[in-house]
């Protein structure tokens, strides 16, 4: 159990889970889950980055104040500051393949229990028009996108990964109404919801990150750690990779 961040270097961030992964896979590591508190930054995906309006959706995030990454895995733009939950979970499967449809179902149901206690009307699907669309989105009453769901496999392992709108949803609107238009996508602007939104609780991040940590402790035996040496020299390592082109040394 892991919640190393790196709030001032969001492609290093990025790379840790990417890390985490390989390293999982290997056998180096066990079984990982890492809860951080990241940045202010638009995660591009790769077909964003192929978009003719790319480096003005790059110039269009960082004009709001956000920086830019390529994301680890997911369909489209989404966004992550101080007061959204980044979630990764590093598995190691001899044949991850078959297990992509119940990694993602299992990891929607935990997140949707846990804002379930909060006392959101939280719910799984796609709701219509939303941002970076996925099946296995969590949603507030069928209405407002709380939370987006992404996974990659690699052999011998996999990595789901999911970003919270804990509170701050008019930053995220913001941003991506800027992003999407220079990448010229469809989405409504109203389907962006936060936790904060749809319950009522102190400290909402905390209060998040506590009520995931309790759904995974019903599941798996918690042990906490520290992010050691060789995986963090992987991770500068693959930074660069997530790292925008304009960015990259």
């Amino acid at each position: 159990m892991l919640h190393d961040s790196f709030p001032d270097d969001p492609a290093l961030d990025a790379a840790v889970s990417r890390a985490t992964m390989h390293r999982v896979a290997e056998g180096a590591l066990p079984e990982t889950l890492r809860l951080a508190r990241p940045a202010a930054v638009v995660a591009f995906a790769k077909r964003d980055a192929l978009s003719p309006g790319y480096a003005a959706a790059l110039a269009a995030a960082r004009a709001r104040g956000f920086g830019a990454i390529l994301r680890l895995a997911g369909g489209r733009a989404a966004v992550f500051h101080d007061g959204t939950l980044e979630l990764a979970h590093a598995v190691p499967d001899p044949d991850p393949k078959p297990g992509i449809h119940e990694r993602f179902e299992a990891t929607a149901t935990l997140i949707v229990r846990a804002l379930r206690s909060l006392g959101a009307d939280a719910r799984v699907g796609e709701v219509p028009g939303e941002y970076c669309p996925g099946r296995w989105s969590v949603n507030a009453a069928g209405a407002r996108k709380l939370a987006g769901i992404g996974q990659r496999v690699v052999a011998r392992g996999s990595h789901t990964g999911a970003v919270i709108v804990v509170d701050g949803a008019e930053r995220v609107r913001t941003a991506l109404e800027a992003v999407y238009a220079a990448l010229e996508l469809e989405w409504d602007p109203g389907t962006v919801g936060a936790v904060e939104e749809e319950v009522d609780a102190a400290a909402p991040w905390h209060a998040v990150r506590d009520a995931i940590l309790a759904e995974y402790a019903e599941r798996y035996e918690l042990i906490p750690g520290e992010l050691d040496p060789d995986t963090l020299a992987l991770a500068r390592r693959l930074a660069v990779e997530h790292r925008p082109p304009a960015q990259a040394a």
